[in-house]
């Protein structure tokens, strides 16, 4: 069975609700106060996972008692955490939501997704090199991506880069992955003056994929023809995570080698259907779900 290894971010999100966004130097009363496993890198592997893919998580976390719980979060998903670090002295990777009027602010504390460095990767790279597709966002330092990307790049391992959050990347390094993966925002930011959505697409066709939220994701096919999947209809009940459930399992059909159409079209149910649970990691579908709305 062919291998994703994921190398990424492991947070946990404390998230509080309240009647609206505070102001500067305001205190509002918390209504629900939730501490839910997140991070992008740990988000997406928990989608592959639960799509059937076998994941293997290349990360760090704290010697704190978040990292146990996000440790064993993992897990309980079936993803595989042998390799992952547990930083001494270090905090657990946190993320301070606030949740208000349909709207939140979130606060990221990097804490031991910093320590995912590029000594970190040499210590692991003989099984970073097991796997047949390696996923990677932006919630570690940048110059561990570069050094991830080259490694892969020079081994034949495919690479899927999820550019979240938005930042801007050299493009010797984006001519080194094989499938980018940003939203509209993300891509503007990453391709600055020169970006206009389909004669970007058109000039990485099958290597740039934009998602687009409620307008569903689109890319360019190697024929030159625009191919585009409108968002599935879903009754949203939390779009948290839906970004991370379509990289996630846009990775897991790969694997199983499907098309590049069909594998979009796979992705872009799987983050359908995630959107109608609560919770990021909990709303995520399995691959029996996503294939009986293929059907």
């Amino acid at each position: 069975m062919k291998k994703i290894g994921v190398i990424g971010s492991i947070n946990m999100d404390m998230a509080v609700t309240t009647e609206r966004i505070p102001k500067r130097g305001e205190t509002l009363k918390g209504e629900n106060l939730q501490y839910i496993p997140g991070g992008k890198g740990a988000n997406q592997a928990v989608a592959a996972a639960r799509l059937g893919a076998q994941v293997e998580f290349f990360g760090c976390v704290g010697e704190d008692a978040f990292g146990e719980r996000l440790l064993k979060n993992l897990q309980m998903q079936s993803v595989g955490t042998e390799y992952i670090k547990v930083v001494p002295k270090i905090s657990s990777g946190l993320a301070i939501v606030t949740v208000g009027e349909n709207d939140n602010t979130i606060i990221v504390v990097a804490g031991a997704n910093d320590y995912v460095d590029i000594a970190y990767i040499d210590s692991v790279k003989k099984h970073i090199l097991e796997c047949d597709l390696i996923m990677l966002q932006h919630e570690i330092p940048q110059e561990t991506n570069e050094y991830v990307i080259r490694l892969c790049n020079e081994n034949g391992i495919d690479v899927i880069l999820n550019p979240a959050p938005a930042r801007p990347v050299r493009k010797e390094i984006l001519e080194e992955v094989t499938y980018l993966t940003p939203n509209e925002h993300e891509a503007v930011i990453m391709f600055e003056k020169v970006y206009e959505l389909e004669r970007t697409m058109r000039k990485y066709p099958e290597k740039l994929i934009i998602t687009q939220g409620s307008k569903g994701v689109s890319t360019c096919l190697k024929n030159g023809k625009i191919f585009h999947v409108p968002a599935r209809k879903s009754k949203a009940a939390d779009t948290t995570g839906a970004g991370d459930t379509l990289n996630g399992a846009f990775a897991a059909a790969i694997i199983k080698d499907y098309s590049t159409e069909k594998a979009l079209v796979y992705a872009n149910i799987a983050a359908g259907l995630s959107t109608e649970k609560i919770g990021a990691q909990e709303g995520m579908p399995t691959d029996k779900e996503v294939r009986r709305e293929m059907e």
